[in-house]
């Protein structure tokens, strides 16, 4: 029987080879259970009740998401007159399996009726959901929206609103963007106002909201109207009602099934999730953190689903009276594309450890406080001051590398599959166009880059690589493949040395090079890792590095050139603006 999680080696290669049972009792250790009929009593189970939800996923995944993502693709959703939106049939169906199979609340604590995941697991499930049909992972995948209500809502909230993200009854969306306020959410217009009695109003519009027909709606607006910065902005929590009306359903190149939404506020009564001004600096960071983390996983799960159908035909496609995998471009071509797969997810998967590790000594310093020894609780308040810092780089780097490799893995399939890869006759067109939109949402790749710029040029990076240029391994090729990640950071800290010498514009044109330099070396360093006791992997890992060092070293060279043409000379270069005429 089809099961996307079974099927995937690298997953099962990498349940087993990452520490689940430290993560399963950072996660468990004061885990709000309350009257939950069931919760682990040790690690170890905790570990196989993973397994067992993922492989449910995975089942779920193959055998109802999967079969109907070419009709929702094809047919779309319907906006209706009176401001409501229907979602396809399908992705009402889609939907009742996740219910039915208890896999809407993944990382919601099993008092109010989840499953208390880590971020990890949420991952997995994440790509396996957007294998099957990408566009259903952008709903699947908002149950970020439940754990902002859980991190940062009053307890009467939560306890309204997370039993019914758990039972599958509510859909969230996160709220943010307007027509003149994207990647600068600084600018958002939106008005929060109270009444005589006290009571929120929200009016403005906001546009290209994921799910923004989802029943309940986290919605960043201008609650200090005399503040013009991200301090007058604050979150609310607004939930379905006629004076929200989506005005217009957005026609995209992709992800059909997930429906983008434009909405109007008109005297929309909301609550406060947390406290005043801190909507945008707090609360929706860690919200697009998560968010970003999520696409990360939905560029692998598309990736994945396209390398399959481009395996395939590579073996079963004969020309010139030979299977098409034995010519060397194709060889080549579906080699790397597989390689490129796996380096993405283990830097993916490090980054939700990260995550897992920074939450949960974040929820036990801030909630447990009083239940810690003294030196304990201070070593938890260092410890999230280093993994917030190391996070801050990652998270980026994942969400960037991960999407970028995804469109290109993407077109690869098209190529592979010839004309008929044009054609609608494959899904192969399909997830070209749904993978396009991974490197833009949740902040576009050159918004990762100048987020994660920041570690690549303070030092978090190196610190990071020292801790694994530390390793020794028993075979001599592993040896031999961290000699060159080692001359690699080399080459990388002589051109941030250069860098830092130079205008700050110019270490905004050098950043997309460095930041490529410093992923190409810590990825090479968890593959290395993962090759400790696996052939296939230690083939895998030197593939990469033989691919990516020589890329590094062309990169550095760039960079130590100096050359700022595309700022100097950009009205020479670029030519005159168009006529429109």
């Amino acid at each position: 029987m089809a099961n996307y999680f079974l099927d995937n080696q690298d997953i099962q290669f990498l349940f087993s080879h990452i520490e689940m049972q430290q993560l399963a009792a950072l996660q468990e250790r004061f885990a709000e259970n309350g009257d939950a009929d069931y919760a682990p009593t040790s690690s170890a189970e905790a570990v196989e009740d993973y397994h067992r939800v993922l492989q449910i996923t995975g089942h779920v995944a193959a055998t109802n998401i999967a079969p109907n993502a070419e009709r929702v693709d094809r047919d779309g959703n319907l906006l209706n007159q009176d401001g409501t939106v229907t979602l396809h049939p399908c992705v009402r169906e889609n939907l009742d399996w996740m219910a039915k199979a208890d896999l809407l609340g993944f990382t919601v604590p099993r008092k109010y009726g989840g499953l208390n995941c880590p971020n990890l697991i949420y991952t997995i499930a994440t790509e396996i959901v957007a294998r099957a049909d990408a566009s259903f992972m952008n709903i699947f995948g908002l149950q970020g929206i439940a754990e902002t209500v859980n991190a940062y809502a009053s307890q009467e909230i939560k306890d309204e609103i997370l039993p019914q993200f758990a039972e599958g009854k509510v859909t969230g969306a996160m709220v943010l963007t307007e027509p003149d306020a994207g990647s600068d959410l600084q600018a958002v217009r939106l008005r929060a106002h109270q009444d005589e009695h006290g009571n929120w109003l929200l009016n403005g519009v906001k546009r290209f909201i994921t799910n923004g027909c989802g029943e309940i709606l986290l919605t960043l607006a201008r609650s200090e109207p005399e503040m013009s910065d991200g301090l007058g902005l604050s979150l609310f929590l607004s939930e379905r009602c006629d004076q929200i009306k989506v005005r217009h359903l957005e026609k995209k190149l992709g992800i059909h099934g997930s429906p983008t939404c434009e909405l109007v506020y008109e005297n929309a009564p909301a609550r406060l999730i947390g406290e005043r001004k801190r909507g945008l600096i707090t609360y929706v960071l860690a919200l697009m953190n998560g968010a970003r983390v999520g696409i990360a996983a939905q560029s692998l799960g598309i990736a994945e689903a396209a390398y399959r159908l481009a395996r395939t035909y590579a073996h079963t496609r004969h020309q010139f009276g030979m299977p098409i995998e034995k010519l060397p471009a194709i060889a080549e071509m579906v080699t790397d594309m597989q390689v490129a797969i796996e380096a993405a997810r283990a830097l993916t998967y490090e980054t939700s450890c990260i995550c897992d590790k920074e939450n949960n000594a974040m929820r036990l310093v801030e909630w447990h406080a009083d239940q810690l020894e003294k030196e304990e609780l201070k070593s938890l308040k260092k410890e999230v001051r280093q993994l917030k810092r190391i996070n801050s780089m990652l998270t980026p780097m994942s969400k960037y590398y991960a999407s970028e490799m995804c469109c290109r893995v993407a077109d690869d399939a098209i190529q592979v599959l010839g004309g008929s890869g044009y054609m609608k006759d494959y899904a192969a067109e399909r997830h070209l166009r749904d993978a396009r939109i991974t490197t833009i949402y949740e902040g576009t790749s050159q918004l990762q880059i100048v987020a994660a710029i920041r570690g690549v040029l303070s030092g978090v990076f190196d610190s990071w690589a020292v801790d694994f240029e530390q390793k020794e391994y028993d075979d001599l090729m592993l040896t031999e493949l961290k000699q060159k990640l080692i001359t690699g950071r080399s080459q990388l800290s002589e051109a941030i040395i250069f860098v830092k010498k130079q205008p700050a514009s110019y270490a905004d044109l050098a950043a997309r090079r460095l930041v490529d330099g410093a992923i190409a070396i810590m990825t090479g360093h968890l593959l290395l890792d993962q090759a400790t006791n696996n052939e296939r992997k230690k083939r895998v890992a030197k593939r990469f590095v033989q691919l990516k060092m020589p890329i590094l070293k062309m990169n550095t060279e760039q960079v130590l050139s100096g050359d700022s043409m595309p700022l100097d000379e950009f009205q020479l270069l670029a030519g005159p603006v168009p006529t429109t005429a």
